[in-house]
């Protein structure tokens, strides 16, 4: 007797009669497939054989160059770990261009590394043991880019087995890199396209600033970095000059109050004039709610009324500016908080800055780059501006001043970066004019299609519908350089837009020259105007400008690639985590629609944070983070994909527990490697060799084969649909209820009859025929063990179209013909009839085995 058990079976099949093995010819052999604990073993000799015969590369060289699926990798940087969050994006990225090809499609896998940037910058101060620009230049910009370079692919190891060992075919050999002179050309020619229809311009404005990297943001970085934050809240009273009132003034920034010129109100609204603990305060009428006690009101008057009174400055240090201290209109002030009464500080905010320039109000910024005071503010010289609030809080209430102090729970931008509080901070940068084709956006994303639909149509589309210009410039040291000059002698301003370019303007640069700072700058640049020496500006761009730019510099494009450039644009797939909607996604989108007229990519399927079991965001610091090459190495890579894949949709936030993914894998890796197995072993007593569909078998063969082709109809319709979750779900719903638990639990005496009957035979095509379509079906989820279960089958060779690998062979076909949508309706009353029965028989207690009266 040979006794066994078929995953999901819930119990053995030594109830009938099996033939010993010792009796059987073994005509035929069908190896064995590794146990669940040896996975990782069995991935490790998948991947050889894929790497020994070539492949990865054979599936994109053997499929139609004029059947093209263009897919774009956005670039990770290689200066951290991969966390299994990068495991999530690569596997709906490689199931997608599996499927794809399998399709028949040349799909090319291009590999990227974005390279620049300050999380670059802001690790080497770490290791270096730098803080400040002031540090950095102190240490040598040469010296800190060469540490900079290096720290980029300081995990490019680990990043090139973690993608070889997930099964995501990219061709690494071959990558785009973000830092390369060719990639920053095309760069340059970007640029220049944007100047040459004067859209990047330099402008003074008010821009989110982050003190301790020195440099500016542009809006769609500052939106990455919101946090809930308790900022003080406090209510000042400013003395009407010639009278013995007090306007009531509200602010969350006391240190800008040093910086006060103006109080702003609106012209229209209703305000009065209160007697309160002694005191006349002058507050809007709606708002009078914010006073603690009673009080009289004294007077009333239109906001119009109060435009042109004068009030003593809070601080001294700058009571002598012309022009300040008064009460202008303004249509920004709202009813909804504080007293109507708005304070106004230019240097310090966006309508404060417009209605300055409006008004000729005086300019105070006594902070310096640093967010320091100035030593114009004698009392904090020299301190950071937010540390001194409590300080300067103090001061008003001491001087009489303070009518009341709270806190006040709000959302505050962070630097996505150092983890610093912004501050809105008047300079000057280099913007491009997106503003101008905001309109041009709008349709190009109107034409995407985003998984789920509202991803783009709310969240993208208010996004492009509230652009601002793109704060283009970074005042820092590891970037693309900006490639404007301007002459030292006439002021022209020139845009370069190709190396070709500068060496005929610079008289020749070395065939190995850096484009980095310092270098570029150490060119004698010639003006085309006058011919005097001409001066690079010092700032270097935004990186994300760098990984928008890919499409184009990937290729080298214009100066190179030129076929290969149109081939590949548009994409018709990305992918990414949901925050690079203001990331990535959007970067791409600005400069492919402002370049092309289109969107770059067709299709965009965002993935949501992977978060840790209890739901926390995974982070080195909460000792929380869990790294993709530990969890390849101790349960492979099969396992972690059909978890991500199968725990919820791709969009939504996962929460990722180890002990599901292991539970999960279990249930479907178990039972698929399961079923083979038992094939294996008694189609190896038999010698069974496939031969084809026998006709005349049973009724459940009839059933299986149309649920099979009914569930590669669902899988194709799910995948073309990129719900990549219902199709995995389909096919493990197939192979754990279906194949394993009902058609083989039915079938299994019919293998171990001791002649190859017509219906043993039946058994035999049938199952070989479903398992060897499930091996394929299954194989862009779990590429490794559809593989192994797909070689095995067909031994060396393969009997689909002659593929080597499952990976080489078409996607399943659905047969009409095998469809009976009413047998597999009656089988589903069956099967629903027996699942009723044991559930009547759990309730009474009573055994599956034991025989029933009646």
């Amino acid at each position: 007797m040979c006794a066994g058990r078929v995953a999901g079976s819930g119990g053995n099949f030594r109830s009938g009669v099996v033939p010993d093995m010792s009796e059987k010819v073994k005509r035929k052999t069908y190896e064995d497939i590794a146990s669940q604990r040896d996975a990782v073993d069995g991935e490790r000799e998948i991947l050889e054989y894929w790497e020994k015969n070539d492949i990865f590369r054979r599936s994109i060289d053997e499929k139609d160059g004029a059947n093209p699926f263009v897919f774009y990798e956005g670039p990770p940087t290689a200066n951290g770990r991969p966390g299994v969050h990068h495991a999530m994006a690569r596997t709906i990225k490689d199931i997608v261009c599996r499927y794809q090809t399998m399709k028949g499609h040349r799909v090319i896998r291009k590999a990227g590394w974005d390279t620049h940037g300050l999380p670059v910058e802001i690790e080497v101060e770490h290791k270096l043991g730098l803080d400040g620009k002031d540090q950095i230049e102190k240490y040598g910009v040469a010296a800190f880019n060469r540490e900079c370079r290096a720290s980029v692919f300081t995990y490019l190891d680990e990043w090139h087995e973690f993608t070889r060992k997930l099964g995501f075919w990219l061709d690494l050999d071959d990558p785009y890199v973000t830092c390369t002179n060719g990639y920053m050309e095309s760069v340059w020619w970007i640029l220049r396209q944007f100047w040459d229809k004067e859209m990047l311009f330099e402008g003074h404005k008010i821009v989110p600033y982050c003190p301790r990297c020195g440099t500016s943001l542009s809006s769609h970085e500052v939106s990455q970095g919101y946090k809930d934050v308790a900022d003080p809240s406090i209510f000042i009273k400013l003395k009407i000059v010639g009278e013995d009132a007090f306007f009531l003034v509200w602010t969350t920034t006391p240190w800008t109050l040093i910086s006060n010129v103006a109080l702003a109100v609106g012209a229209d609204y209703d305000y009065v004039k209160v007697l309160h603990k002694g005191e006349a305060l002058i507050l809007a009428e709606s708002l009078l709610g914010v006073l603690d006690g009673e009080y009289e009101v004294i007077e009333k008057m239109k906001g119009a009324a109060l435009v042109g009174r004068r009030y003593e400055p809070c601080f001294p240090w700058f009571r002598d500016a012309a022009g300040a201290f008064r009460v202008v209109a303004g249509d920004f002030v709202t009813l909804t908080d504080g007293t109507g009464i708005v304070h106004m500080a230019p240097a310090f905010g966006e309508d404060d800055y417009q209605t300055g320039r409006r008004e000729v109000l005086p300019f105070l910024q006594p902070v310096d780059s640093e967010g320091k005071f100035t030593a114009e503010v004698v009392k904090w010289a020299g301190r950071f501006i937010k540390q001194c609030d409590p300080e300067i809080i103090e001061d008003l209430k001491a001087r009489n001043m303070l009518y009341k102090a709270q806190k006040i729970e709000h959302s505050y931008p962070f630097c996505w970066r150092c983890d610093t509080a912004l501050i809105y901070y008047a300079r000057k940068s280099w913007y491009i004019k997106t503003t101008a084709f905001k309109d041009l956006l709008l349709e190009a994303n109107s034409k995407v299609h985003w998984y789920p639909p509202e991803m783009g149509e709310n969240r993208f589309t208010k996004w492009l519908e509230g652009n601002v210009d793109w704060a283009l410039s970074r005042e820092r040291y590891w970037g693309t350089p900006l490639n404007i000059w301007i002459c030292e002698s006439c002021g022209k301003k020139h845009c370069v837009g190709s190396l070709e370019e500068l060496r005929s303007m610079s008289g020749g640069i070395p065939a190995d020259f850096d484009l980095h700072k310092p270098y570029i700058d150490e060119l004698k640049v010639a003006c085309p105007g006058c011919g005097g020496a001409m001066k690079r500006v010092p700032e270097v761009i935004d990186c994300w400008f760098d990984s928008g730019s890919m499409p184009f510099a990937q290729y080298h494009y214009p100066r190179e690639n030129a076929e290969i450039f149109k081939q590949q644009y548009p994409a018709e797939f990305i992918s990414e985590g949901v925050d690079q909607s203001r990331g990535w996604f959007y970067s791409l989108l600005v400069i492919g629609a402002f370049l092309t007229g289109e969107s770059p990519y067709r299709r965009c399927l965002p993935h949501g944070m992977v978060l840790d079991k209890d739901g926390q965001k995974m982070s080195k610091s909460r000792g929380n983070a869990v790294f993709a090459s530990d969890i390849l190495k101790s349960d492979g890579a099969d396992s972690l994909r059909w978890y991500l894949m199968t725990s919820g949709a791709p969009y939504l936030p996962k929460r990722f527990d180890l002990d599901a993914m292991r539970d999960g894998a279990n249930k479907f890796l178990g039972t698929l490697r399961n079923l083979y197995s038992f094939f294996a072993m008694y189609a190896g007593i038999d010698g069974f060799e496939p031969k084809g569909r026998v006709e005349g078998g049973n009724t459940i063969d009839d059933w299986i084969l149309s649920r099979y082709n009914s569930t590669v109809r669902e899988v194709g319709e799910a995948l073309d649909d990129y719900e990549i979750t219902r199709a995995a779900r389909a096919i493990q719903t197939f192979v754990i209820d279906e194949l394993s638990n009902w058609y083989l639990r039915r079938s299994r005496r019919r293998f171990w009859k001791n002649d190859m009957s017509g219906d043993k035979l039946a058994a035999y095509e049938t199952f070989y025929s479903v398992l060897e379509g499930v091996s394929v079906l299954s194989a862009p989820f779990i590429p490794f063990l559809g593989e192994a279960v797909y070689r095995r089958l067909n031994g060396a060779g393969a009997r689909r179209a002659g593929a080597e690998s499952v990976h080489l062979a078409d996607f399943p076909r659905v047969d009409e013909t095998m469809i009976d949508l009413k047998l597999e309706k009656d089988m589903d009353g069956v099967r629903k009839a027996v699942t009723t029965g044991r559930a009547v028989r759990n309730k009474a207690g009573i055994k599956v085995r034991t025989p029933l009266a009646a």
